[in-house]
């Protein structure tokens, strides 16, 4: 059946089963939702997005001196142009951050080049005490949605735990979209590699989500964070929950559009899981999607790094 608009689920109302079940629909059969009663208020998330704001706001130089070509873990800004989305450049600017660590002594795979500090503006120095306890509340957020997930499909809670323990990899962004008229493409069409994805929207339309072969605008919803499932989530319910393709338009001529990505995964090291559903859903699954141009790779470490130099070709190359 088609929608109108995505499914509105209550993380206050995990704790029911009928909630929970409505989570499973909107995730198995739409791959995305809204995601009220959260915790985080309309004011905490204004204020993220004004420092947001803040940060393009500063000069040019400013933002090229934290630019991610000074990364080899790729983090920091890229301005607009420098990111491609299937072989296409996308209209926006960002600034990206990730898990605050200390970079390896020894590379010892290929994957462990996104572990790594952050690259923080000197310009705005709140801005890296606001984003990581951002990111902070969101993974705990997302943890204990991807629980309330596992429950939904019959398995216990914590069937994904050992997949994530004490430090699940985590990405965000704060991203710019200037109004176009070369490219329509804010950011082209895709699915987001991980378990889950939670996106802040300003009051500015344009992400739309594909859904039984027409796309649906994603109208923004004060206070709410807009949620997909990630390709690994699908492979770890061996393609009953689904991974959807979506993209964001770029803004009209004269008008802008603001949003903040936050992108949770299983630890570097790990392998995802193959959850042994029940029956009834095992018949339900639509399998696990497959691209040849873009393979899903289980081990996650592997596959981060894949989608960074995807994104990032010249990036992460920093001595």
């Amino acid at each position: 059946m088609a929608i109108q608009q995505l499914p509105i689920i209550s993380f206050a109302q995990l704790d029911s089963e009928q909630e929970r079940l409505r989570l499973r629909w909107a995730a198995s059969e739409v791959g995305f939702f809204y995601l009220v009663d959260h915790g985080l208020s309309e004011h905490e998330l204004a204020q993220v997005m004004n420092l947001s704001r803040r940060f393009f706001g500063l000069p040019a130089a400013q933002k090229a001196g934290v630019d991610m070509r000074y990364s080899p873990h790729f983090r920091g800004y890229n301005a607009v142009g420098q990111e491609l989305t299937g072989g296409a450049v996308d209209v926006r600017e960002q600034f990206d951050w990730m898990n605050e660590e200390p970079a390896p002594t020894e590379i010892r795979h290929d994957w462990q080049q996104v572990i790594g500090p952050n690259l923080w503006p000197a310009a705005l120095p709140q801005l890296e005490h606001t984003l990581l306890a951002l990111s902070e509340r969101q993974t705990d957020i997302a943890v204990t949605l991807l629980r309330a997930l596992c429950q939904s499909m019959g398995m216990d809670a914590h069937a994904l735990d050992q997949s994530f323990r004490d430090s699940p990899y985590t990405h965000s962004k704060i991203i710019r979209y200037p109004g176009s008229v070369q490219s329509r493409q804010g950011v082209g069409a895709h699915k987001d590699p991980g378990y889950l994805t939670f996106v802040l929207q300003d009051q500015q339309s344009g992400l739309e989500v594909e859904h039984q072969g027409q796309w649906l605008d994603v109208e923004p919803m004060p206070g709410s964070f807009v949620v997909n499932i990630g390709e690994l989530l699908e492979l770890a319910s061996d393609g009953f929950l689904q991974a959807t393709n979506h993209r964001v338009r770029a803004p009209q001529p004269g008008t802008e559009r603001y949003s903040v990505a936050y992108f949770m995964a299983a630890r570097l090291d790990a392998t995802v899981p193959v959850l042994d559903l029940p029956e009834q859903l095992k018949a339900k699954s639509k399998g696990i999607s497959t691209d040849p141009n873009n393979p899903l790779l289980s081990h996650v470490g592997e596959n981060v790094l894949k989608g960074r130099v995807r994104s990032h070709p010249s990036a992460g190359k920093a001595a």
